[in-house]
């Protein structure tokens, strides 16, 4: 992460994200294995931008948005499996485990990133949850005929949250090693 952060040194002096709530250490060693172990048997899909299928493979539960009809769609109940994890999501975003009855689960391989965008919407609060490797989640806003820019690291293990989207987020241009998360 150091030499992301030196190629953009206003992310490494940047003041904490308005607007982002963020705790490491939410999901237990023990959770995150399990987690692991339940991916294999996930049908993951290319994510797909209006027929442009980027660099990580996705899989919806509960609702999906379909981008080419610019709605949200039904899908799969969420699994058990991800029950753990719905649990320490609620508790961390202060919600009833009832009110997070969407989970969008994505595996990022070498070299895949996300470029700026904003969440959907129609999805309210987004509550993250990320394993396996590190990232930096970037954000900017339009300010003085420019843009402020922050980062947040994302640490295996840990819990992120945002009820008034603070700025476009986006991630580094790549991640070093394969990662998942769970929004």
């Amino acid at each position: 992460m150091a030499d992301t952060l030196a190629l953009f040194p206003d992310l490494a002096a940047a003041a904490p994200v308005a607007g982002l709530r963020y705790e490491e250490g939410v999901l237990s060693s023990e959770a995150q294995a399990g987690f692991l172990d339940w991916v294999p048997s996930l049908a993951l899909t290319a994510f797909d931008f209006r027929g442009f299928k980027g660099a990580r493979r996705i899989a919806s539960f509960g609702s999906r948005y379909d981008f080419t009809q610019s709605r949200v769609r039904p899908a799969e109940p969420l699994p058990e499996a991800l029950m753990p994890m719905r649990g320490a999501a609620a508790a961390f975003a202060g919600l009833p485990e009832t009110a997070l009855a969407q989970a969008l689960v994505t595996e990022y391989a070498p070299g895949a990133g996300i470029g700026w965008h904003r969440d959907r919407p129609e999805y309210g609060q987004v509550v993250g949850l990320s394993f396996v490797s590190e990232c930096v989640l970037r954000f900017r806003r339009p300010e003085d005929g420019g843009w402020r820019r922050a980062a947040q690291i994302l640490r295996p293990g840990s819990t992120f949250s945002s009820t008034d989207p603070p700025a476009t987020p986006g991630s580094t241009a790549s991640f070093r090693a394969r990662r998942f998360a769970i929004l």
